[in-house]
């Protein structure tokens, strides 16, 4: 009895066990179903799945889309030559598998190793031994290789001149890329573009890297276009369902620059850099009306296609390199005391040295020339003329035509890292010292927006290098540069003085800027030397410590044209820092003006008749010989020529000295600058028994100048190169 009530109450428990499984299965089903429902109900009313748009994957699978590559803009000349365009370059690789056949079981691998090595070495910049053991690689499981640094970057002609060998095996990867035609060619104001990767997705795209290129990328990046169609299940496109948007290449870039002024200019800087073995030089020609840059480079610099000197070039100098002037500063310095009415051009001053605040200024001849007026101080470069200038104008005077020439002041060129300069100023010293270039920090591009002003008659133009901007997709001009005024810091009569005082420089008989006459142009210029800063915050010492430059204008009347050298650091042999500097700005300077109809026009005559002068008034002599562009020396005290060192009817060259004697008292002249000839010819006019040690132009002169000429008196006559 007792064992069957057991039984009953284990299958009781059984039966409700199984119940409860029951019950809990239907529920755990029931949610199931419930879960599959919703999620297909979502998937219905949303449309994804994981955050995947079902549609669009469907669409995905049935529609090929292909990217249309725009094109990056062209950079070019003034002209329309290129200097930057883009244009495809590949990279070689080589299967080595020799399980690539084709039809016929042709080899689709390098079955010829020693031929195939010996082409590419032919083509490439890769040695044959080097090429025939990349094509034999130690796994025999590989099955392509590449060349490295040599089988990248290959022009289209290198790639058609190895696929005429017919080689097997051997196989191109095309890749956008971007040519400079011109190698080394403006290259740190252009700069350069490559290749990088769009952050979007894994495409890559060219971008600038510095210059022209970098400023403008947005306008030189055009917009991809795409091509997309319909397929069915199997693959077939589907009637009319191609679409296409078509791609928008970049801006094509008219730059100023002029391809010859350029050529002329990157060939006559290499030659010097070479000879001088220059630390830096930079030079740039501009049109002073418009501001427009025809030609400006740099050394160091960098060859743009090949890319031999970027490490470097990085730095553009033109807007980004400071630097002292030096006496090139002595334009804005002069300029201002004229303007202020603080100058006094037959005021006289005493040379070779001046101390403010107890330190001492000195004129780079340290002995000076005695007692001379400002104007012959000018064409002397002397500093201490210039401290006087400075002192008389006043410190918060001379600051304002500081800022008035926005000499610490960006110019917004655009450039990448454009430098602002800076200056020391806060003690007379200091403040004297601006006025000849020192204590005081400028760019060229500074530089030459302020010689505007003394060419355009008070007018200061912006200087700029691009042109005009052409949107190839339609044809139309989408900016065109304008002259833009950017003030006047002084008057038209005190621009004209000071464009007088830079003749006098290059045509006085001691201005020591006579090697930058052009045959048939009158030429304006300021020389500078300024000693280059050390780390340790003073300057370096010695004759191989210093930055030369000349600014130089021309035609001298009206300017047409500004140049700017700067260079540093020169080691001087058998030639002067001038020579060296008119290697570089005779040929481009004589270039510019004869190639421009305007200034061709106003030519000078390249020779002149000498006129009869005996029993002339002295003074009316040398204005009737001055306007024939003669450089006129009058000696003596008398008020007629008594003789001329020139015949009359004789044909001499225009910028040639002649020597004109007035009787009385005869003193020697400075002789500093002259030419052997030019000694000579006073020689013969004055029975002077000279003798000359060295080659080239009068450095020193053993009568002094003011001393007694007196007929049969040795003489000796130091020249120099």
């Amino acid at each position: 009895m007792m064992n069957r009530k057991k039984r009953t109450t284990g299958t009781t428990e059984t039966q409700h066990n199984r119940k409860m499984f029951g019950k809990w299965l239907l529920l755990i089903v029931i949610g199931v179903f419930i879960v599959i429902v919703g999620r297909f109900s979502y998937i219905a009313v949303s449309g994804t799945v994981e955050s995947v748009n079902l549609s669009s994957q469907a669409k995905r699978l049935y529609t090929d889309n292909k990217t249309i590559k725009a094109k990056r803009g062209s950079i070019l000349d003034t002209n329309g030559n290129p200097i930057a365009e883009d244009t495809s370059t590949y990279s070689v690789y080589a299967v080595v598998s020799k399980k690539q056949v084709g039809a016929n079981n042709k080899p689709l691998y390098v079955a010829n190793k020693k031929k195939t090595a010996k082409v590419l070495s032919k083509y490439l910049p890769i040695s044959y031994h080097k090429a025939l053991k990349t094509l034999s690689p130690s796994n025999s499981k590989t099955f392509q290789v590449e060349f490295g640094n040599a089988g990248s970057n290959i022009s289209v002609a290198t790639k058609e001149k190895i696929e005429k060998e017919k080689l097997n095996g051997i196989n191109f990867v095309s890749s956008e890329a971007r040519l400079y035609p011109n190698g080394t060619f403006a290259s740190n104001l252009i700069g350069f573009a490559q290749q990088s990767q769009q952050k979007e997705n894994d495409a890559t795209q060219l971008s600038g890297v510095m210059g022209i290129e970098k400023m403008s990328n947005k306008t030189l990046t055009g917009t991809d276009g795409e091509q997309s169609l319909q397929k069915d299940k199997f693959g077939y496109q589907l009637p009319g369902s191609q679409t296409e948007r078509p791609a928008r290449d970049g801006s094509t870039i008219y730059t100023t620059i002029d391809q010859r002024l350029q050529n002329i200019m990157e060939n006559v800087v290499s030659k010097v850099q070479s000879e001088s073995e220059s630390q830096a030089i930079s030079a740039t020609i501009m049109n002073a009306k418009t501001g427009a840059i025809l030609a400006t480079t740099q050394r160091p610099t960098f060859n743009a296609s090949t890319k031999k000197g970027l490490s470097k070039a990085w730095n553009n100098a033109l807007v980004q390199d400071t630097f002292e002037p030096g006496s090139t500063m002595k334009i804005f310095t002069t300029s201002a005391a004229i303007d202020s009415g603080n100058f006094d051009s037959d005021a006289t001053y005493r040379s070779g040295t001046y101390t403010i605040d107890g330190k001492v200024v000195p004129d780079w001849k340290t002995e000076g020339w005695g007692v001379i007026s400002y104007a012959k101080g000018f064409a002397l470069s002397s500093n201490v003329a210039m401290a006087h200038l400075e002192q008389n104008m006043g410190a918060k005077t001379w600051k304002k035509y500081i800022n008035r020439f926005k000499l610490l002041q960006s110019t917004n060129s655009g450039l990448e890292s454009e430098s602002k300069g800076s200056i020391q100023f806060d003690y007379p010293i200091e403040q004297a010292n601006t006025a000849f270039g020192q204590a005081i920090n400028v760019t060229a591009i500074q530089m030459l927006q302020g010689f505007t002003a003394v060419a355009n008659n008070g007018k200061m133009v912006k200087p700029q290098f691009i042109k005009k901007v052409v949107d190839p997709n339609t044809g139309k001009t989408t900016y065109k540069m304008k002259t833009k005024d950017v003030g006047r810091p002084i008057k038209a009569s005190t621009a004209k003085k000071v464009r007088k005082l830079m003749e006098d420089v290059v045509y006085k008989p001691y201005g020591i800027g006579s090697n930058f006459k052009i045959k048939g142009y009158k030429i304006a210029a300021k020389t500078g030397t300024a000693q280059v800063a050390n780390a340790s915050g003073g300057y370096s010492m010695g004759d191989d410590s210093y930055l030369y430059s000349v600014a130089g204008m021309a035609p001298a009347k009206n300017p047409k044209y500004i140049m700017y050298i700067t260079m540093k650091k020169p080691v001087l042999k058998d030639k002067t820092a001038t020579q060296l500097l008119d290697e570089i700005f005779g040929p481009v300077m004589k270039q510019a003006l004869e190639q421009d109809k305007e200034t061709d026009k106003s030519k000078l005559d390249s020779s002149i008749e000498v006129p009869n002068l005996v029993g002339k008034d002295a003074s009316e002599a040398k204005k009737e010989l001055g306007k024939k562009n003669v450089a006129v020396v009058t000696l003596g005290n008398g008020q007629t020529v008594k003789e001329q060192s020139e015949s009359a009817g004789s044909s001499i060259l225009v910028g040639q000295r002649v020597i004109l004697d007035t009787g009385g008292t005869i003193t020697m002249p400075d002789l500093t600058g002259w030419s052997k000839n030019d000694v000579i010819k006073l020689a013969n006019m004055f029975d002077i028994d000279v003798k000359y040690s060295g080659n080239g132009f009068v450095s020193g002169q053993s009568v002094a100048k003011g001393g007694p000429i007196k007929s049969g008196m040795t003489m000796t006559v130091s020249l120099k190169k």
